[in-house]
């Protein structure tokens, strides 16, 4: 999705009042690709291979005030729910996210600040901010970390 990727989308629906409920429609099934939507506010978590098996049930399961998880990602909840490690992401603001989204894509410091509608000295700073919470250097290395995270495809 340009400017956005599905999770930051959730997070920021999730904070509405009484807004929509969010079902994942994903490939992914490794537990910290599971586990980071849960925390934003996802209700369901649907496999595309699955998902005309699961889509109808997760939107009933859902409208009815439930949680769907698709049955083949129980390993991965499991295996998330047991790991005590902390994921750094909980730790960054919703303009960290953005900025960390806008690096992997390959945008420069400039396209940022105007896509954050910002100056180039506040996306720089914000950028900055990002490589020190995550003990990152180089842009190289904060798009692989996007990339392992699922922030940004490769």
């Amino acid at each position: 999705m340009p400017l956005l990727n599905g999770l930051e989308a959730a997070r920021q629906i999730g904070a509405w009042p009484q807004g929509p409920q969010v079902i994942l429609l994903t490939v992914h099934i490794e537990d910290h690709y599971v586990l980071e939507p849960l925390r934003a506010g996802v209700r369901g978590y649907v496999l595309k291979k699955d998902a005309s098996a699961d889509l109808i049930r997760a939107i009933r399961e859902v409208a009815g005030g439930g949680v769907y998880l698709s049955p083949k990602i129980s390993p991965a909840v499991v295996a998330a729910l047991r790991s005590s490690r902390a994921l750094p992401e909980e730790f960054l603001s919703v303009r960290e996210r953005e900025v960390l989204q806008f690096v992997a894509e390959g945008k420069t410091t400039k396209e940022i600040a105007t896509l954050l509608g910002v100056s180039v000295k506040t996306a720089d700073a914000h950028r900055t901010r990002l490589m020190q919470k995550l003990d990152v250097h180089d842009v190289a290395g904060l798009t692989h970390y996007a990339i392992r995270r699922g922030v940004v495809q490769p």
